[in-house]
């Protein structure tokens, strides 16, 4: 591998990985929605519960976003930890999700 290919190839998994997480997170936008709309379906005992569960994960939803676009403006010395940061949101998040379908 050349000089060139080994400092394109940081930038490349950079881009794929930062695609596949703004594919995931709209899917977990997607996932959000269905929950609010759940929300006004469950009975009015549950519907308390339900609701503070999906406010939840909009606070996890909504971490991940914020994590996302830093990833995005990150410089690649800064890259690793946002990756970081990133995937530690990301598991917060569907720990959140799985909590609320139970």
């Amino acid at each position: 591998m050349t000089g060139e290919e080994a400092t394109k190839h940081p930038a490349e998994t950079r881009g794929t990985h930062q695609g596949k997480m703004e594919t995931r997170l709209k899917e977990w936008g997607a996932r959000l929605d269905e929950l609010i709309a759940r929300a006004d379906q469950v009975g009015a005992t549950a519907q308390a519960d339900y609701r503070q569960g999906v406010d939840d994960v909009r606070v996890k939803f909504r971490a991940a976003q914020t994590r996302l676009s830093e990833l995005r403006t990150a410089g690649d010395d800064k890259w690793e930890t946002f990756k970081t940061g990133m995937e530690i949101a990301w598991k917060d998040l569907e720990v959140t999700f799985k909590k609320l379908k139970q």
